[in-house]
């Protein structure tokens, strides 16, 4: 039974009915480290339970093979052998904890080549969450236009080295602009965890729930900033939003105000 899907993050929940099935527990991708070795499990060509082995390639890869509007894509890249039907197996850690879930590979011949990615398990557990609880994926939203960081924008912000993320628009009635926080800052941490990425900031706000309070650590002004940023949701207030309101916005394939 299918309990939610979530298109933003290409996850979907389904409910078996039967009891004392098995269980894998979740891990914290949020740990993970470039070099770490992983396990890839999955059906590639239909051989069933089919283990490969391989290591973190890198963290917050962005792909862009997501076209829905409120797209996250912060993967775990891997060399792990993934192929055609490993979609929705497990990457797993040493410990045998989720880690992530296998999602897509970068090919020119539709087979794997080296590459492999997989959603992150702290953002999918979210996400599972929100479709178990509200049957719609709760997220929240900073009210800000951000950018990679390079040197132009690191020179604009007064920074002698290029990390974190650039905020080049904040929205005076978002939760950023509510908080303080003015255009041209960057931000280095959400919840003291660095961010060097738009995927990554975007992967690690969603997954708050609008109303709640996170933590930002800014460079603004030549210093280092903490502030109390309250998230809201797409719709710019603190409610979690209903199964109609989301209901709407696909049908009419529009975005509204109030």
């Amino acid at each position: 039974q299918l309990i939610g899907a979530d298109p933003s993050t290409d996850i979907a929940v389904l409910k078996i009915d039967e009891e004392n099935l098995p269980f894998i527990t979740y891990g914290d991708s949020d740990v993970l480290r470039i070099g770490e070795w992983v396990l890839a499990v999955g059906n590639p060509f239909n051989l069933t339970s089919t283990v490969t082995a391989g290591i973190v390639s890198a963290l917050g890869r962005n792909l862009r093979i997501n076209e829905d509007q409120y797209s996250i894509e912060a993967f775990i890249q891997t060399d792990a052998a993934v192929n055609p039907g490993n979609s929705g197996g497990a990457l797993v850690n040493i410990s045998g904890e989720l880690i992530g879930i296998n999602a897509a590979i970068a090919s020119n011949t539709g087979s794997y080549t080296g590459y492999a990615f997989a959603i992150p398990s702290n953002l999918a557990q979210k996400v599972v969450g929100d479709l178990i609880l509200y049957g719609e994926p709760q997220r929240g939203y900073l009210g800000v236009s951000i950018a990679e960081m390079n040197d132009e924008l690191a020179n604009e912000a007064g920074m002698d080295k290029i990390i974190g993320v650039f905020q080049a628009r904040v929205m005076e009635e978002g939760a950023a602009g509510k908080a303080g926080i003015e255009e041209g800052s960057v931000v280095l941490k959400v919840e003291g965890q660095e961010v060097n990425s738009t995927a990554e900031l975007m992967s690690k706000v969603a997954q708050h729930r609008p109303g709640e309070i996170i933590s930002l650590s800014l460079f603004e002004k030549g210093r280092e900033v903490e502030y109390k940023v309250t998230l809201r949701n797409v719709y710019g207030n603190t409610k979690l939003l209903s199964e109609a309101d989301e209901f709407y916005v696909k049908e009419l394939g529009a975005s509204f105000d109030k």
